[in-house]
């Protein structure tokens, strides 16, 4: 049961809690994780809006990004002794949910588990969610776990096009 568990990441204490539990449900079933690291149109234009002027390559930035996130995701289930693997999913013509789903059937995994903000009302409507469309879409059981408090409160606030902060 649960022999291959995919788990996406992105860096945020949600995807870490969601990693953290991957990685106990493997160590409980003796499964392996891979780990995949969307990079998409979003990401790409965030790098290029943080790193205005810069004038290096900001694709090699976010892939080395990418590539440090990775690793840190596999030392920490190398540690607690979970075979694990990696990869950088950067189709900019799919949607994350997309490449996930994508990334699920042709590694043949049992699971994906997926950190979840929770986001409610306006905010999910802004943010979308990659995790509903996982889950909505998905060819094999999701586990969606849920934010640490800490996250939750970081995400339930956004700033409106007026400025204006808006709680969830």
């Amino acid at each position: 049961m649960y022999q291959r568990i995919l788990v996406p990441i992105d860096g945020s204490s949600t995807s870490s809690r969601g990693l953290a539990e991957a990685i106990q449900l493997a160590k409980l079933t003796g499964g392996r994780l891979r780990l995949v690291h969307v990079i998409d149109e979003l990401s790409f234009a965030l790098t290029m809006d943080a790193y205005a002027g810069y004038a290096g390559d900001w694709s090699e930035e976010l892939h080395a990004n990418a590539r440090k996130l990775l690793e840190e995701g596999q030392n920490q289930a190398s540690q607690e002794g979970v075979e694990v693997d990696a990869m950088v999913l950067d189709s900019f013509k799919r949607s994350v949910h997309d490449q996930v789903i994508s990334q699920a059937q042709s590694w043949k995994a049992d699971l994906i588990v997926i950190g979840t903000h929770g986001r409610r009302g306006l905010g999910r409507w802004v943010m979308g969610s990659s995790a509903e469309h996982i889950l909505r879409l998905s060819p094999v059981p999701v586990l969606l776990v849920r934010a640490p408090e800490s996250a939750k409160a970081e995400h339930e606030r956004f700033k409106l096009p007026s400025g204006e902060l808006a709680s969830q």
